[in-house]
């Protein structure tokens, strides 16, 4: 009887012990806890679930405006590019680059019985010769540092010839960029380069080419528009 009993107690604490362990085991799994602990958890998960929520939405804003910036930036550079580009054919910004001069002179002597306008280098040659270059893919042309551009006028008054405003007096000095070769050739085929160099062998004066390897040409100066008006689209 004494036997029975005792191997009843061990029996109930055995019991007890494997409750025990069995309660621990499923706290350590988190299957069991304090409820009030929790219930105190829970509101922490949920705010930082709407914090993840509101970052996700600030990102797509950042984004969203990055993509604004860029397209802005993007436009804004090419609408640098294209005002460059209208100034660059306009003539309004001093470029270099390799190309031609051309150096047209008066006579030193003038014969006493020929005309004395054989001996002096006229405003039509040198429009002929920008003509010329022009057509020669020339790309800047300036005579004695004057940008040519299409407002650029060629006339004679008297000793000098005025171009852009200015008075200019002999010799001439023609410098334009583009191919050498190109160049060359057309001044070479021309009719008026071939008559200035007769009048070179005739009445002396000064008819000379050089390639340059590398020529530096001033900007030229835009005209104030006062009476010309750009037309309306659909006017």
């Amino acid at each position: 009887m004494s036997w029975f009993r005792e191997r009843k107690v061990l029996i109930s604490v055995a019991s007890v012990l494997v409750g025990f362990l069995f309660v621990v085991l499923l706290k350590a799994q988190g299957l069991v806890g304090n409820p009030t602990h929790q219930e105190a958890t829970l509101p922490s998960l949920i705010q930082t679930e709407q914090e993840n929520q509101q970052l996700a939405a600030d990102n797509d804003k950042i984004r969203q405006e990055l993509a604004k910036y860029t397209q802005g930036a993007s436009a804004s550079a090419l609408a640098l590019q294209q005002l460059q580009d209208s100034r660059m054919n306009a003539g309004l910004i001093p470029v270099t680059g390799p190309g031609i001069r051309v150096t047209l002179d008066d006579a030193q002597h003038k014969g006493k019985n020929d005309d004395p306008q054989n001996y002096v280098i006229h405003e039509a040659y040198i429009r002929l010769l920008i003509n010329i270059l022009w057509s020669g893919g020339a790309e800047a042309i300036a005579v004695n540092g004057q940008r040519v551009l299409g407002t650029t006028e060629f006339f004679c008054s008297g000793p000098y010839i005025q171009i852009n405003g200015t008075r200019q007096v002999p010799s001439y000095v023609i410098e334009a960029i583009g191919d050498n070769r190109n160049l060359q050739s057309v001044l070479h085929f021309a009719y008026t380069w071939d008559q200035l160099g007769e009048f070179q062998t005739m009445y002396g004066i000064t008819r000379q080419l050089e390639v340059v390897n590398s020529l530096h040409i001033p900007a030229g100066t835009m005209r104030k528009i006062q009476y010309a008006q750009p037309v309306k689209e659909g006017a």
